[in-house]
C-alpha cells in the first residue's frame, strides 16, 4: 500500500515568483514544501550568457506559445515563455524596472487591491535586492536579487541617450528613484557580468534544506479539491501520474498563462466554456482567464555607418569570456538602455518606454543580422487593450488559446503611433543621427515625414511582445477579482495564486521585479507578517 505524500505547501511553478516563495517559506525548518517545476534545472549555457537569451526561443527551454490571430494585426505573435527552474528570470532581458508608484496605488484605489500600495510594496522591493551601486531609503543592498549596472554598454546605446536628451528628454540614472520619466542605461539582474535568475538567487541556497523538495519535470494536470478546499496537485512525473497533498495550502506560480489554465484544467473557471471543454466545474467563476493583457513593443530598426554593433561582436571567443569570465560585449542584455515618457501632458504618468538595442532585433531575434543595425522600440506601458485565456482541451499538455487583443482599443494604437513619431525625433537628432543610415526593415520604407496610415500599417506588421502578460487572475475584492488581496481564490479554500496573474493592471515597465515582489509579500501573507489594510495614500511623488 502506498504512503500519501503530503507536504505543508505544494507549489506549482519554479518561475520568478515560485523560486521566492519556496525558498521563504522554507526559512522555517518546520515548513515543508514541494516546489514543482515542468522544465529541467536551467543547464544552459545560454542562460548565464546576457546576450543569448534570444537563443533559448524556439527550443526545448521554451512553452513555445502563439496566440491567437490577433486582429488588428492580421497574424498570431509568438510568445516565449521559459520551461525550467527560475522561470522567465532565466530567459528574460534581465532589465530591473519596479513600475511607476501610480500603478500599485491604482492597484489599491481603482482595483481593491487593498495592502498593495506603493508604501505597502516597496520593503518587499528592497529586501529582495542586492543594488551594487544605490542605496538609501528606495533600495535594497543585501538581498538575495543582485542588481548591477551592466558590465558593457554599446557606443549606440550611449548616443541613443544622448540623443534623447537632446530632444527634451531628461536624463535618469534610476529608474526605480524619485522620478521614472526619462532617458538612461537599465540596470539588470546580473552578478558579475552573469544573469542572476530566481533559481540562482533563491533556490541555490536553499538547495540542501530538508524541508525542502524541489521535482522538476513535473507537468501539474489539476489541483485536487474537496468539499470546497484545494488539498493537492495531480500531476505527470516520469511515466505515470501522482498526486501530492498540501496539509496547509496548494499555491500557483505558473504565470499569465499556465495559473489560469490549471485552474480551469482543475474546473475552477467560467462554467459555460469549462463544460464545452469536457471539464467538471468545481466553481463557476467567469473571472479567470479574463483581463489578459501585455505591453506591445514596436522594433524600429535602423541600418548604421562607422560604428560596429552587438550582432558583429558576437563570436565564440565574446560567449566563452561572458560564460567564464562575465567580461565583454556579451554581457550586454541587448536591451542596453531606454526611457519612460508620457504622450500627452495631461497623464499623471508614462505610457511609453523605449528599449534600445545596438543590433537588428526584430520578430523576437530571431533572424541573424546580415548588417550593422541598431533597433529601437516605443513599447506601451499603460495598455488600454485586454484579452483572454482560454482552454482548447482538457488536455494538460495542449497550449490553451491566448488572445491578448493587442490594439483593439485604439488609444493604444493612437498611443504607439505618437510613441513612434517620438522615436523617429531621437533618432534623428544628436550623435545618433550621425551613425543611422536609413531604415532597416523592408515595411519601414519612409521618407522624411511617414503618415499614420504607414505608421499603423508597420505596428499591424512588426508589433511583437514585450514578454509582459498579466492580469489573467487579477486581484481584488469584487466580481472582478479571482483572488482576494491576500492572493486566495475567491470560493476555494487553500488555494492561491503567487505570479503576474494576479495584476489587475501592468506595471509600467518590465515585470520580472514586480513578480519577485510579490512572491515576497506573498511569503509574508502566509506567515502571517505583511499587512493587507486599506493602506495609506503615499503622498509622494507618483513617479
Amino acid at each position: 500500500m502506498s504512503v500519501r505524500e503530503s507536504f505543508d505547501y505544494v507549489v506549482v511553478g519554479a518561475g520568478s515568483a515560485g523560486a521566492v516563495l519556496a525558498a521563504r517559506l522554507t526559512e522555517d525548518p518546520g515548513t515543508s514544501v514541494l516546489l514543482l517545476e515542468a522544465g529541467g534545472p536551467a543547464e544552459s549555457d545560454h542562460i548565464s550568457v546576457p546576450a543569448a537569451f534570444p537563443n533559448l526561443f524556439k527550443t526545448r527551454w521554451d512553452w513555445n506559445y502563439q496566440t491567437t490571430e490577433q486582429k488588428q494585426l492580421g497574424r498570431r505573435a509568438y510568445w516565449p515563455r521559459m520551461k525550467a527552474l527560475g522561470g522567465c528570470s532565466s530567459m528574460n532581458a534581465m532589465i530591473y524596472i519596479r513600475g511607476n508608484a501610480a500603478d500599485y496605488d491604482t492597484w489599491r484605489d481603482d482595483h481593491g487591491a487593498h495592502g498593495w500600495g506603493y508604501d505597502d510594496v516597496l520593503p518587499y522591493f528592497r529586501r529582495a535586492e542586492a543594488n551594487s551601486r544605490l542605496g538609501g531609503p528606495l533600495h535594497g543592498t543585501d538581498g538575495p536579487l543582485h542588481v548591477e549596472d551592466r558590465r558593457y554598454t554599446h557606443d549606440l546605446t550611449h548616443a541613443w541617450v544622448e540623443s534623447a536628451v537632446a530632444t527634451g528628454m531628461a536624463r535618469n540614472d534610476d529608474f526605480n528613484g524619485a522620478t521614472q520619466e526619462g532617458a538612461g542605461l537599465y540596470q539588470v539582474t546580473c552578478h558579475q557580468g552573469r544573469r542572476w535568475s530566481t533559481a540562482r538567487a533563491y533556490l541555490d541556497p536553499a538547495a540542501d534544506r530538508p524541508n525542502l523538495t524541489v521535482r522538476t519535470g513535473a507537468l501539474a494536470e489539476k489541483v485536487v479539491v474537496e468539499g470546497g478546499r484545494a488539498v493537492g496537485v495531480q500531476y505527470q512525473h516520469g511515466r505515470g501520474t501522482q498526486t501530492s497533498y498540501a496539509a496547509a495550502e496548494v499555491l500557483l506560480c505558473g504565470g499569465a498563462v499556465n495559473s489560469p489554465q490549471l485552474l480551469m484544467l482543475s474546473g475552477i473557471g467560467p462554467g459555460a466554456h469549462l463544460r464545452e471543454v469536457g471539464v467538471d466545474v468545481v466553481l463557476d467563476q467567469p473571472a479567470v482567464g479574463a483581463n489578459l493583457h501585455d505591453h506591445p513593443a514596436l522594433p524600429l530598426v535602423f541600418e548604421t555607418r562607422g560604428t560596429t554593433d552587438l550582432a558583429e561582436l558576437n563570436t565564440l571567443g565574446a560567449f566563452a569570456r561572458a560564460k567564464l569570465m562575465g567580461r565583454g560585449p556579451l554581457t550586454s542584455n541587448v536591451g542596453e538602455g531606454g526611457g519612460f515618457w508620457r504622450t500627452r501632458e495631461s497623464l499623471s504618468a508614462p505610457d511609453l518606454q523605449a528599449h534600445v538595442a545596438p543590433s537588428g532585433f526584430w520578430d523576437n531575434g530571431l533572424h541573424e543580422p546580415t548588417s550593422r543595425k541598431v533597433t529601437v522600440a516605443p513599447t506601451l506601458v499603460h495598455v488600454a487593450s485586454r484579452g483572454s485565456l482560454r482552454l482548447r482541451s482538457a488536455d494538460p499538455r495542449w497550449h490553451p488559446d491566448i488572445d491578448p487583443g493587442y490594439y483593439d482599443d485604439q488609444a493604444d494604437l493612437d498611443a504607439m503611433v505618437a510613441g513612434v513619431r517620438r522615436m523617429l525625433d531621437v533618432v534623428g537628432t544628436g550623435p545618433l543621427a550621425e551613425l543611422v543610415a536609413g531604415p532597416g526593415l523592408p515595411t519601414m520604407r519612409w521618407g522624411a515625414d511617414p503618415t499614420d496610415a504607414q505608421i499603423e500599417e508597420h505596428l499591424r506588421a512588426e508589433t511583437q511582445t514585450l514578454y509582459h502578460p498579466v492580469g489573467t487572475c487579477a486581484m481584488g475584492d469584487d466580481d472582478r477579482a479571482v483572488v482576494d488581496p491576500e492572493l486566495r481564490v475567491r470560493g476555494v479554500e487553500g488555494l492561491r495564486v503567487v505570479d503576474a496573474s494576479v495584476m489587475p493592471m501592468v506595471t509600467r515597465g518590465n515585470t520580472n521585479a514586480p513578480t519577485i515582489m510579490i512572491g515576497e509579500k506573498a511569503a509574508d501573507l502566509l506567515r502571517g507578517r505583511a499587512a493587507v489594510g486599506a493602506g495609506a495614500t503615499s503622498g509622494k511623488d507618483h513617479r
